[in-house]
This record gives C-alpha cells, structure tokens and sequence, in this order.
C-alpha cells in the first residue's frame, strides 16, 4: 500500500464516519483500513485518528493533516465520486438547541435528505454547548454569542426574548408595567429544581444597562415545550424565544408584555470547522440550509411585528 493510497482511504474514513464503510467505498477489507491508519500515524509521529465502538473522531493533529491531504486529493483526482451519477454520497452530523432543532432545523434537513437520497443524518437536538470535534459533528446551530474559536460561523439572524402570557390570564391578572411586577403573578420557569430564576431585561431608558430580576416561579419545568402549553393554557406568564411563539402571538393565543424592557436579542449562527465543511455533503447541506433559516427568522420578526400593530 502506498502513501497516496493510504490518504485516500483515510479521508473517506473520515467523511463516512467508520473505517467500515471507507473499507466497502474502496472495495478492501476493514484490516487493510485499519494499516492505512496505522501508517498514516506512524509516518506522522503522532496519533491523527480517535476510534471507539460509535465513532471516528479526528485530533487536532489529525484535523491539520487530513486538511492537507484532502487538497492534494481533490488536485491529483484521487478521491472518490460522490456518488452514482455524480449523487451526493456521505453523511452529516448536524446539532441545535433542541426546540429550534425540531421546529425549525428539522423541516429544512428532511428535504434535503429527500432530494439527495444517498446522504445520511445524524443530528442532536441538545440544550447545551457541543464539542464538535470531540463528537464528530459537522453543522451547530449556535443562539448565543459565539466565543473565540477556529471555528467558521455565517450569520443567520437574530432571535428575541419575550414574556408572554394569554389574554385569558391578562383578562384575569393586569398585565406588569415593570419587571418588578412579576413577584404579584404566576411565572413558569425553567429550573426544575427550584421556585425561582433569574430574567434578564433591557431598560426602557436609552443607555441603562441590561438588569437581571429574580422571579418566583409558581410552575417550574424542565421543558420549554411544557412551559409554552401552560401559558397558552392561562397558568401565567412564561419567558421565551421568539421563535418558539411567534406564530402563537400572530394568532393570538398568547401575547406579549413588558415589550419596552425586552432584551438585547441574541445572534443566531450557523457554525462548522473549516476542513469539515469541505466535505461535499455538508457543503451543499450548509448552501441549502442558510438561506432557509434565514428566510425563516426573517418571517418571526415579520410576524412579531404585525402582532403588536
């Protein structure tokens, strides 16, 4: 087995996430991969390629290395087709924030997958902070300011928090002026494991800062999706994302208050590591997904501001 060999059977290994499938893609055995491997990192110095029973993870080194031969693959036209008839072929590991990614990243990736039928997915819909690399995962949706990091991020929009309540509940409570009000009502919270949080609020003031306010919380869940039903139900007020009720506020089944003390929005993102992101699949996944997310949050601020006209 010569070098060039051994890198193309590498890089595979890493688009197709197993040595396994890499060794069906190249017509060899998975011991004949697992040589490729061993070479490869005897030849660097260094271990390039994380293995377990669920996945392939690249190491730092490994992610410069495979960045390199990926380049003089693609120049020398080492590298395998796609697919049948020039058919996408691959698969991509995707993650978001676990309401967004049922709501709005689902029906953009089931397209997709439709239209390219030898594409798999693996997503992970998790409410909290990914290691990409550690978990092999190509595509983040990130709703948050996004820290220092090697990683690339194209900009989708904006995503609002607000406090909403139905107009069963207003007809029933006055809606609060201030954010100190909130200790007189029925609040639903996120934090299953106590009677309080902490709500964030803009100031109505130009230039005051933002302020956190402790509320009790009368109702505390561990669901988002369970909070929003409650106060669609009239139980009290809850503090969400826009996009998880803005078709609720353009119907009419909730409504939004103490709009003049809401927060500075956050940016929402989609981000990938720049070498993964070369990889055919995701690559055409993240030209199909950006527009459409962007198109969607675009339509919630639309929304959103119809419901208070």
């Amino acid at each position: 087995m010569d070098r060039l060999e051994a890198m193309a059977m590498f890089v595979t290994a890493v688009d197709e996430g197993s040595l396994a499938a890499a060794a069906r893609h190249h017509g060899r055995s998975p011991a004949t991969l697992t040589r490729a491997v061993t070479l490869l990192e005897n030849n660097a110095g260094e271990t390039l390629l994380l293995r377990s029973t669920r996945r392939l993870s690249l190491t730092p080194a490994g992610e410069r290395h495979v960045a390199t031969w990926r380049d003089v693959l693609t120049q020398l036209g080492a590298i395998a087709p796609s697919g049948a008839a020039g058919q996408l072929r691959g698969s991509i590991a995707l993650t978001a924030p676990e309401l967004f990614g049922r709501l709005k990243l689902m029906p953009v990736l089931e397209p997709f997958l439709c239209a390219h039928p030898l594409v798999s997915a693996r997503v992970l819909l998790v409410n909290r902070l990914v290691d990409m690399i550690g978990e092999g995962v190509d595509v983040a949706v990130r709703l948050a300011p996004l820290p220092d990091s090697m990683l690339t991020a194209i900009r989708l929009g904006e995503v609002r928090v607000l406090v909403c309540a139905s107009p069963d509940y207003l007809a029933r409570v006055s809606a609060p002026s201030d954010p100190q009000d909130l200790g007189r009502h029925d609040c639903i919270g996120l934090n299953a494991e106590g009677d309080g949080e902490l709500w964030r609020f803009g100031a109505k003031e130009t230039g005051a800062r933002v302020r956190s306010v402790r509320v009790p919380t009368r109702l505390s869940l561990n669901d988002v999706g369970a909070a929003i039903d409650a106060a669609r139900r009239g139980y009290g007020l809850v503090r969400t994302r826009a996009y998880q009720v803005a078709d609720d506020l353009a119907a009419g089944r909730l409504v939004q208050v103490l709009a003049s003390f809401e927060p500075p929005p956050a940016p929402a993102h989609l981000v990938f590591h720049p070498d993964r992101g070369m990889r055919a699949p995701v690559r055409s996944f993240i030209d199909h997904v950006v527009p459409a997310l962007r198109g969607e949050l675009r339509r919630i601020t639309s929304l959103l501001e119809e419901s208070v006209e």
